[in-house]
C-alpha cells in the first residue's frame, strides 16, 4: 500500500518540477499612475532616496527599519541601503541612470529574505496636463522563484505594493502642487 502512494507522490513532485521548469527566468512586473503634477515635481520625489519615506510602500513595513543613504545626495550614484525585520528584508539601492524629469533606473539587490538581483525603472511621460508614472521591476527568476510561482503570483503580489506607492506618490505630489498653487495667489 506505501509503495502505489510513494509513487503517486513522487509523479506528482516530478510534475509539479518538471511545471516549475517552463516557467520564464525573467520576471516583469509594471505599474502606472496618471498623477496631476508636472514631471519634473515627481522626479524629483523619486531620484532623491530621502524623500522615499514619504511615498514608498515598503518603509511601513517596519518603521524601526535601518537607513544608510551613500553616494550621491541624489540622483546617479545615489545608494540607499535597509535593513529591517522579515517583512522589510535587507538589501541595496543605487540609481545607475537618470533622464531629468523623464527617466530613473535603479539597480536593487536584496540580500534576505531572499537574495535577489533586479533593475526598478520609472518613467515619466507628460500627457494632456498630467504624468503618467511608470514603475516597472525586471529580474531574473531562479528554480525556488519559479516553483513559489506555482503558488504565489508574484505580479501581483508586487504588483500590489507598487499601486499602493504610486497612489501614495500621486497624493504627496499633489498635495505639494496644492500648497505651492494656494502660497502663489
Amino acid at each position: 500500500m506505501l509503495i502505489p502512494i510513494a509513487i503517486v507522490v513522487f509523479i506528482a513532485i516530478a510534475a509539479l518540477l518538471g511545471f516549475a521548469a517552463l516557467k520564464p527566468d525573467t520576471m516583469h512586473v509594471e505599474r502606472s499612475r496618471s498623477i496631476a503634477s508636472p514631471p519634473d515635481h515627481i522626479f524629483n520625489l523619486i531620484q532623491d532616496f530621502h524623500q522615499w519615506s514619504q511615498w514608498s510602500p515598503y518603509d511601513a513595513l517596519d518603521p524601526a527599519m535601518k537607513k544608510t543613504y551613500s553616494g550621491a545626495s541624489s540622483g546617479r550614484g545615489a545608494v540607499y541601503e535597509w535593513s529591517g525585520n522579515n517583512k522589510a528584508g535587507a538589501g541595496r539601492m543605487e540609481i545607475v541612470e537618470v533622464f531629468p524629469a523623464a527617466r530613473v533606473r535603479i539597480k536593487l539587490d536584496f540580500s534576505r529574505p531572499f537574495e535577489g538581483h533586479n533593475q526598478s525603472e520609472f518613467i515619466l511621460e507628460p500627457i494632456r496636463g498630467e504624468t503618467k508614472v511608470v514603475w516597472a521591476m525586471d529580474g531574473g527568476q531562479p528554480f525556488l522563484f519559479k516553483v513559489m510561482s506555482i503558488f504565489v503570483n508574484t505580479d501581483n503580489m508586487i504588483g500590489k505594493d507598487f499601486e499602493k506607492g504610486l497612489e501614495n506618490l500621486k497624493a504627496l505630489a499633489e498635495q505639494r502642487d496644492a500648497v505651492k498653487g494656494a502660497g502663489s495667489n
